[in-house]
């Protein structure tokens, strides 16, 4: 998992197991990120529609703007306003597109996960440094 900023830089990456869902994930993820500054808001998918999700960031003062499934059974808690935001995510999409262009990331040769991790990291570092320097 990784959170990015609205210009697709990256401040936190996250490598865990594929069998627990992106919602249970996404505090770890927080809680790895590389600023001290928590984001203000959280843009994802649809598959982030999660009444708890929703209530544990807000009482860290996060907003979660996801838009609602469609087989959503509760009443509705987004409306269209904070919706619009969603439309500018393929800016975080981005920061995948970045990564695949590192081969060892995009093919995962590593047997090991720390090992993975770093490179992951590494083409982090990468990104912010040809976007800040070059």
């Amino acid at each position: 998992m990784a959170i990015a900023d609205a210009n697709g830089m990256p401040l936190a990456v996250l490598l865990a197991s594929a069998s627990p869902h992106e919602t249970r994930l996404v505090e770890a993820t927080l809680a790895a990120r590389f600023t001290k500054a928590k984001p203000v808001r959280l843009i994802g998918d649809r598959a982030y529609d999660s009444d708890p999700l929703d209530k544990a960031l807000a009482q860290q003062g996060i907003e979660m703007i996801a838009p609602h499934r469609r087989n959503r059974k509760r009443k509705k808690t987004q409306d269209g306003r904070k919706l619009r935001r969603y439309r500018r995510r393929w800016k975080v999409e981005r920061l995948f597109a970045w990564l695949g262009h590192f081969r060892r990331i995009a093919m995962r040769h590593e047997r090991y996960a720390e090992n993975y991790l770093g490179f992951v990291l590494l083409g982090c570092l990468m990104i912010f440094l040809r976007t800040f320097f070059g």
